[in-house]
């Protein structure tokens, strides 16, 4: 029953962010989590803390990122979680036009159904050309 429970709650989570809304995603967190991100892009790095996390989430969807999620594993009492998402994100100009799109697998701890760490594992040189993308239009 836990282990549906925390798929169920991530799925629901992901879905509120693809529709705008960090908050659900958010309250997922511990206060003190880590969010790992690769390699040496502008998004790359540890993100300490719910606050750098809010920060990188909104950063997401400002960016006009969209995710989904396609399978979800989850093993361990809730003292100790471990936590697999298959997940997809991308991103579509005004015109219709897919601009980003990466695969990941997130990976994560969770305590007591609040996430303490996460690391993500995608294509770095995706990111990487989502950042140049993203700084070729952005103005001034």
């Amino acid at each position: 029953m836990y282990k549906f429970a925390v798929r169920y709650m991530i799925r629901r989570n992901v879905r509120a962010m693809a529709s705008g809304d960090p908050g659900p995603l958010l309250a997922g967190y511990a206060d003190d989590a880590v969010l790992v991100f690769p390699g040496t892009s502008s998004w790359g790095g540890e993100h300490r803390g719910k606050a750098a996390i809010e920060s990188f989430l909104r950063r997401f969807l400002a960016a006009g990122l969209v995710g989904e999620v396609h399978d979800i594993l989850v093993n361990g009492p809730p003292w100790r979680t471990t936590v697999a998402v298959l997940f997809t994100d991308r991103a579509v100009d005004g015109s219709g036009v897919t601009v980003y799109q990466n695969r990941a697998i997130l990976f994560g701890r969770a305590r007591w159904g609040k996430i303490v760490y996460q690391e993500d594992f995608e294509d770095t040189h995706k990111v990487e050309a989502f950042d140049r993308y993203l700084t070729q239009r952005s103005p001034g």
